[in-house]
């Protein structure tokens, strides 16, 4: 065998992308930026508010000195009023991906949405649109009736996704019956219906940052106390005299509500910045929760402990000698 065909089989033994997931403020930016330099290639946002271009502090992406320091893509690219889902952020990833490919680099994916992650290495079932009045009144009949009738209800229209369901889960019986109602199919159709992963997960390094609950906890709250001091409130006020729908999904954002209030004289500025650290560290346990949960395969790393994140960065540059 010569030279260029074992070069060519390293080549294809080496990892497409290097996945960095956590929840937030635990330190997805700075390793990301490290790996992209490492591996002289870009980094592609994979946080379902860093999109935004109206929410440049909120959603605390990168600043522009980070920015500097390596390629940023997908980071405050759609308005608030754009229409997005997961669907879209893998069709927006895989152009990013294929054009970086075509240079023989990895790419660096960072994020704190679990779903874009899981999407992109297991494949997505993608539902067709529940028609409005159809999803209202089961979600409130959801809120109104005892799930164990909810239950009974979907057991008689859908017994295969009944039959896996608990009769408490409320949240997931009132989805399968506007599923089932809305698109005259099973929700068990549709998830047979997924598409391939676009990265499979063997193709990739994939790390879940874990810190101490406590450090988090006062990095949420210190991160959240510069975003103050950078200008979190103006972003916020200027968000609001846009007049946008508030059942827009950027308009969830952490933070904003509550600013928002702050400035229309509801609460003290103090009581919102309170009630947005809460509601951050509460965030925090969901993504933990979800990464523990679904994201069995990656390893973990403490990115406070440098032995460990030093660690890391030197099996990912192994990876592609």
């Amino acid at each position: 065998m010569d030279s260029s065909q074992v070069n060519n089989d390293d080549v294809e033994r080496r990892p497409a992308a290097v996945l960095i997931a956590g929840p937030t403020a635990s330190g997805k930016t700075s390793l990301a930026i490290d790996v992209a330099r490492d591996l002289n290639t870009c980094i592609i946002n994979a946080d379902s508010m860093q999109i935004y271009k109206e929410l440049h502090i909120l959603s605390a992406r990168p600043s522009k000195e980070e920015e500097r320091r390596a390629p940023h893509k997908l980071f405050g690219y759609v308005s608030l009023v754009e229409p997005y889902s997961v669907m879209r952020w893998l069709s927006d990833f895989e152009k990013c991906f294929r054009q970086v490919q075509t240079e023989g680099k990895p790419v660096v994916v960072v994020g704190g949405t679990g779903l874009y992650f899981k999407a992109l290495t297991e494949g997505f079932s993608h539902l067709p649109d529940i028609p409005e009045d159809v999803r209202c009144r089961w979600r409130e009949a959801g809120l109104q009736q005892p799930s164990e009738i909810l239950h009974e209800r979907l057991a008689e229209v859908d017994p295969v996704v009944a039959a896996r369901l608990e009769p408490g889960d409320t949240q997931r019986i009132v989805r399968a019956l506007e599923v089932i109602e809305g698109t005259g199919q099973s929700l068990a159709y549709w998830q047979q219906k997924r598409t391939p992963a676009l990265v499979p997960f063997e193709q990739t390094i994939g790390v879940v940052l874990d810190p101490p609950r406590a450090a988090l906890h006062e990095r949420i709250h210190q991160r959240f106390d510069a975003m103050m001091d950078s200008g979190a409130m103006e972003e916020a006020i200027a968000v609001h005299e846009r007049q946008f729908d508030p059942s827009l999904t950027g308009m969830k954002a952490i933070g904003l509500r509550q600013l928002i209030s702050a400035h229309l004289g509801e609460e003290s500025v103090e009581g919102a910045i309170e009630k947005a650290k809460t509601e951050t560290r509460r965030y925090a346990k969901r993504q933990t929760t979800f990464f523990r949960g679904q994201l069995t395969k990656w390893q973990r790393i403490n990115p406070l402990n440098e032995a460990e994140v030093t660690t890391f960065r030197q099996q990912v540059r192994q990876r592609f000698l």
